[in-house]
């Protein structure tokens, strides 16, 4: 994979859209579905499993075993933390079947995707993995499960040896032009660069949309403000 697959692919399928949090916000074709159940308690068992269903579900539909895909991970820290350049980042050591991928893995230093234009702010930066893959060399729904156990005390946690950093993780289809970003336990979004792309989501999982934003989703697909019966 060439090092300019990423931006180049933005650039030309989602015109410059900068990878950081709130996507659906930042994109016109995108919609944001609730992956836990606000009325169920956090520690109850009945919240992760529906957590669960629905993040695997969707990334099962959003992703076909001979789409190209982008694995990227965004780990967010200062430049002072140098935990990164002391072992490789054990989100692709456990969630990658063949190890042999992992040279293929790339590194860049960005400036922090938090960072304002007009801030001046050498001290955040933000660490940047890119691995192409197939959904079949993805471990992919133990590394859902792990990105919905965030706010939770669990093993299974993402950098949890460092919790001063954060991170995000973005899967891109190369083949569909979709990205799908599990936040975390509360939510997902997913964009396409074109509206009929991701119909089928919208209306195979209408009563999975965030109610908050649902109204604004229903105007994109149906150009007036309502649900699907």
């Amino acid at each position: 994979m060439s090092t300019n697959t990423l931006p180049s692919f933005l650039e030309k399928y989602f015109e410059g859209l900068t990878l950081s949090l709130a996507l659906f916000y930042s994109w016109k074709y995108s919609i944001r579905f609730e992956i836990s159940d606000p009325l169920i308690s956090s520690h109850e068992k009945d919240c992760l499993n529906q957590a669960f269903h629905r993040s695997i579900t969707l990334f099962q539909r959003v992703f076909a075993e001979g789409d190209e895909i982008l694995f990227v991970t965004d780990v967010h820290t200062t430049n002072k933390d140098r935990f990164l350049q002391k072992r490789p980042l054990n989100v692709y050591l456990k969630y990658i079947k063949d190890k042999q991928r992992l040279y293929q893995l790339n590194h860049h230093c960005l400036p922090s995707v938090f960072q304002d234009e007009d801030e001046d702010d050498d001290q955040s930066l933000t660490h940047r993995f890119v691995l192409s893959c197939k959904k079949t060399e993805l471990r992919y729904a133990q590394l859902l499960k792990a990105i919905n156990y965030e706010d939770f005390a669990h093993p299974s946690i993402i950098l949890k040896s460092n919790p001063q950093s954060g991170y995000d993780i973005y899967f891109i289809n190369l083949s569909k032009k979709m990205i799908l970003h599990l936040y975390d336990d509360r939510g997902c979004d997913v964009l396409a660069s074109s509206k009929e792309s991701i119909r089928f989501l919208y209306e195979e999982y209408n009563n999975w949309i965030l109610d908050y934003d649902q109204e604004e989703i229903d105007f994109l697909f149906r150009g007036k403000v309502g649900f699907i019966h």
